[in-house]
């Protein structure tokens, strides 16, 4: 228990969320209004919890025995997975009544797994981080499957929860080995004796099944054979917290992890498992992309390509790069937040107008709309000065520092290749007239808000990206 006001006020956040999860919960069994109530209530708390992460930064401390962190780059991911949140509770809003699933309990799964996402991200300790996984895991099969009369929805959950459950299979028998050789699951003892342990082959072992469980999780070439039919049969506001949150949770563990093996020998035994999953997510991701007609499958195969270029920054494994996959993540969830934003508003009842073809012609019938969904896919194809083309330049940088200039070349060749999918979808919007498969879009206030605070995201972190690089680089 903590021994004193200051470490209850240091653990604010996560009290915030967890108490507003059982008030939530009785909001929802008391009254018929709780679908109107808690998506406010909602963001109430994700805003108090935004608010007291960004400003508890430099107030850096480990609670319960080392077990929990708070502070420095906890901190910066408890920020920004509750402003993601907050902009998927305002997108919900009107879309959950077209998707059929008008239920309160969706708005408590997403509280309880952001509360998964946080302790994920401020795990002191291996267990720490499997708890934090699995309540955001079980959370995300039910989101996936909310809707039961939809089979695709049905085959979405099915499919993430049996391939989830293999990835945390190997995570578990590498917590298993990892414990058994170095005696401990503590993560400061574990970075302390790391130079040691890895003369265990054990010990390598199970760091590497660790690894590979959550390759899949941040849906990494070739753990990504769940991601095209999850995002497609989801509820997009679903596939939209899915693929930024849930995925910016996957890599701050990754990055717990890979601080212990900074700079020293076992960084050249894991760096090439990471540049050749960088380099076939890259470039499989962006490829296959090109072929697809769903926009929602498109973004699914763009977040792998994703994946691949923050996973150039762990092959480097220098703190400039992880400090840049911190950004990267950043305006990643904001950039295709907005695009899942837009996507919700254009699709109509029964999966209608997901398809590519439906943006034809956007621009003269949701001027706005078209406008944002134009800079979220410049954004996410790394076109200056937007925030997605600094995420990759600090990436790409810092492997070129650490000595993988070819595999930086590499990632800007798969940036090129994704421009082509990225601004088809510009070039439907603004020159090609609407035709009978062309979108109807219905104004919902909520998801507009949604959309305009993204785009003023995105803007700001490319206008003045050293603000938020700053903020991050002074906690190492």
């Amino acid at each position: 228990m903590p021994e004193n006001n200051a470490e209850l006020l240091q653990m604010l956040p996560f009290l915030i969320i967890g108490a507003g999860i059982v008030i939530s919960v009785i909001i929802e069994i008391s009254t018929s209004k709780s679908v109107e109530i808690l998506p406010w209530f909602s963001n109430i708390l994700y805003l108090a919890a935004a608010i007291i992460s960004v400003t508890s930064v430099s107030a850096t401390d480990s609670l319960f025995g080392g077990m929990l962190r708070v502070g420095g780059h906890p901190a910066i991911f408890s920020f920004i997975f509750n402003v993601g949140a907050i902009l998927i509770t305002l997108n919900s809003i009107g879309y959950l009544k077209k998707y059929g699933t008008y239920f309160g309990e969706y708005y408590i799964l997403l509280q309880s797994a952001v509360l998964g996402m946080m302790l994920m991200a401020s795990a002191g300790d291996i267990f720490v981080i499997f708890l934090g996984l699995e309540l955001m895991s079980i959370c995300f099969y039910i989101l996936a499957g909310l809707n039961r009369d939809k089979a695709s929805s049905n085959e979405a959950s099915l499919k993430y929860f049996l391939l989830g459950a293999f990835a945390t299979g190997f995570i578990v028998y590498g917590i298993a080995l990892i414990f058994g050789s170095a005696g401990t699951t503590s993560i400061d003892e574990i970075v302390n004796r790391f130079s040691y342990l890895t003369d265990n082959i054990l010990f390598i072992a199970g760091f590497a099944l660790f690894l590979i469980g959550f390759s899949f999780k941040i849906a990494a070439f070739p753990f990504h054979m769940w991601v095209p039919d999850v995002y497609q049969g989801s509820a997009t506001t679903v596939t939209g917290f899915m693929s930024t949150t849930g995925k910016s949770a996957a890599f701050s563990v990754i990055l717990i992890m890979m601080a212990s093996i900074l700079g020293g020998a076992a960084q050249n035994t894991f760096a090439p498992y990471f540049a050749a999953i960088a380099l076939l997510s890259m470039l499989y991701g962006s490829i296959v992309a090109i072929a697809q007609k769903n926009i929602k499958r498109m973004l699914a195969y763009s977040s792998i390509a994703h994946a691949g270029y923050m996973s150039i920054g762990l092959a480097a494994g220098n703190m400039e790069s992880l400090a840049g996959i911190i950004f990267y993540l950043a305006a990643y969830v904001f950039m295709n937040v907005g695009a899942f934003a837009v996507i919700s508003m254009v699709e109509a009842e029964d999966d209608k107008f997901t398809d590519i073809s439906a943006y034809a012609g956007l621009s003269s019938r949701s001027p706005v709309l078209a406008g944002f969904m134009a800079l979220f896919m410049f954004a996410l194809a790394g076109i200056p000065p937007m925030a997605g083309f600094f995420g990759k330049y600090y990436v790409f940088v810092a492997a070129i520092e650490s000595g993988f200039t070819w595999l930086a070349l590499l990632g800007v060749l798969s940036s090129v290749i994704s421009v082509y999918f990225y601004l088809r979808i510009v070039v439907l919007m603004y020159f090609r007239e609407a035709d009978e498969n062309s979108a109807v879009v219905t104004v919902n206030a909520a998801g507009y808000a949604a959309v305009i605070l993204s785009g003023l995201l995105v803007i700001a972190f490319g206008l003045v990206p050293d603000t938020l690089m700053d903020l991050i680089t002074s906690t190492f």
